[in-house]
């Protein structure tokens, strides 16, 4: 078993479309499901595959993110770059903040436009790609 996707329901499949190719994804397609209900599936150039789902019915209304969703975590190869080209891409990340102190990651927060949070990473200087049981040990 593996994880495919992350799946999100939109209000606006536009606007949401607009936030998440402005952050980076490219969109991959789309599916018509019926009743005016639309999927785009997402990735990030180099992704081998989909690693987002935007899903978009009219009918069940408004978002309503809840409590039980905590965020989304996106790696960054040099997240200061990164910030800097989505405050000029017209999204407003937070401030770089160095969680496991001046040795540890960067990260930065950004919300899309339903309320979902995003966790933006970059990790230290010969760090693995992504949490592996060695950070643990």
């Amino acid at each position: 078993m593996k994880t495919l996707f992350v799946s999100y329901r939109v209000t606006d499949l536009d606007r949401s479309l607009g936030f998440y190719t402005a952050l980076g994804y490219a969109e991959l397609g789309r599916v018509e499901i019926g009743d005016g209900a639309r999927l785009a599936i997402l990735a990030f150039p180099g992704e081998p595959a989909a690693s987002l789902e935007l899903v978009h019915r009219p009918a069940d209304g408004r978002v309503d993110v809840g409590s039980g969703f905590d965020h989304l975590a996106i790696q960054a190869d040099t997240l200061t770059d990164t910030l800097k080209a989505l405050t000029e891409a017209g999204l407003e990340p937070g401030p770089l903040q160095y969680p496991g102190g001046p040795d540890g990651p960067k990260t930065s927060w950004l919300t899309d436009p339903d309320g979902y949070r995003i966790e933006l990473v970059e990790w230290p200087s010969g760090h693995p790609d992504g949490i592996t049981a060695a950070d643990f040990s």
